[in-house]
């Protein structure tokens, strides 16, 4: 499920408690939790509903300006069920701290240098993860376009690399292209 940054802005806040999506099947359940912009959300019921019960007070919990918006956003999307979800903000995003760690300790160290050989082993084509974050400390705010084809990849699979090295917390994500974390550069270094 996509939160835009406005949404998530405003579960952190306290004034998004609902969001509705139209699918064919909960794609959520109660319990999970999503990463965003402002934080964790917490996913805390799901429950099909008929979109022609919805209210003005349901659109304004959900952020949108009025019942005609929600309903039309509702209109835009494929899927048979429509869905209503209350949410609300888990905490902060677990990575955001860790990527700011600018010392590893031994077993930190150890820890990282596993898991990168694990994924590099796991590589048909070769390793890859130490090339990618060098590559990154280098070319900071390079688009990822043009980071992949400098290592002869496609877009795509280069960015779910990305994301696996930001969830280890050495790498984050600018408005255009990554740069190393605090936490990557002590590991580089």
């Amino acid at each position: 499920m996509l939160i835009s940054p406005a949404t998530a802005a405003g579960i952190a806040d306290g004034s998004v408690t609902l969001a509705f999506r139209r699918w064919d099947r909960p794609r959520m359940k109660p319990g999970s939790t999503q990463r965003t912009t402002a934080g964790v959300v917490r996913i805390d019921s799901v429950d099909e509903v008929d979109p022609d019960t919805l209210t003005e007070d349901d659109a304004r919990r959900s952020g949108v300006r009025s019942l005609a918006e929600l309903q039309r956003l509702l209109g835009r999307r494929d899927g048979a069920h429509v869905y209503r979800m209350a949410v609300s903000l888990a905490g902060p995003d677990p990575r955001v701290s860790l990527r700011e760690e600018a010392e590893l300790s031994p077993e930190d160290r150890a820890a990282l240098d596993a898991r990168l050989d694990r994924w590099d082993a796991a590589r048909a084509d070769g390793p890859w993860t130490r090339d990618v974050l060098r590559l990154i400390a280098d070319r900071p705010g390079v688009r990822a376009p043009d980071l992949a084809a400098s290592l002869g990849r496609e877009t795509l699979p280069f960015k779910v690399d990305v994301r696996k090295l930001k969830e280890l917390g050495l790498t984050r994500s600018l408005p255009v292209g990554y740069e190393i974390s605090p936490r990557g550069r002590a590991y580089l270094g």
